[in-house]
């Protein structure tokens, strides 16, 4: 599997930025491999119940004068529905889902701005305060 690279919210604010080859949505648990590593093939082993999202990203640098886009044009392609997702600790993401259930334990979200350095967002449901449909 390839790897790809994520920055990991953790529910208490922290972030690890690295690369996985090992998550799947079904499953309780992956392994990251930090961007700067301790030691050759260090590896940390992240609990899906302790996050608050996964964002895989372009890079890890991002561009923190780019004001990314809020809202859909015309033109958009979407992937599902139109959502406004809301954590519990305010940050808004506005994109489209093809399946958010509230039981599962989580879904992904793919941005509305196509020039958003997220990819797509893996949401934890349970860190999720409110899923607005626009």
């Amino acid at each position: 599997m390839e790897r790809v690279k994520v920055v990991v919210h953790f529910a208490d604010h922290r972030i690890i930025k690295g690369f996985t080859q090992d998550f799947f949505p079904n499953k309780h648990l992956f392994h990251l491999y930090p961007e700067n590593p301790a030691g050759p093939g260090d590896s940390v082993e992240i609990m899906i119940k302790d996050l608050k999202a996964i964002f895989f990203v372009r890079d890890f640098q991002g561009n923190a004068h780019y004001r990314e886009r809020k809202e859909f044009q015309e033109t958009d392609q979407l992937q599902g529905r139109k959502v406004a997702v809301t954590f519990f600790d305010g940050e808004v993401i506005v994109g489209s889902t093809l399946g958010y259930d509230p039981n599962r334990p989580g879904f992904f979200l793919f941005p509305v701005d196509p020039q958003s350095n997220n990819l797509r967002v893996f949401c934890i449901s349970k860190a999720v305060k409110d899923v607005r449909y626009l």
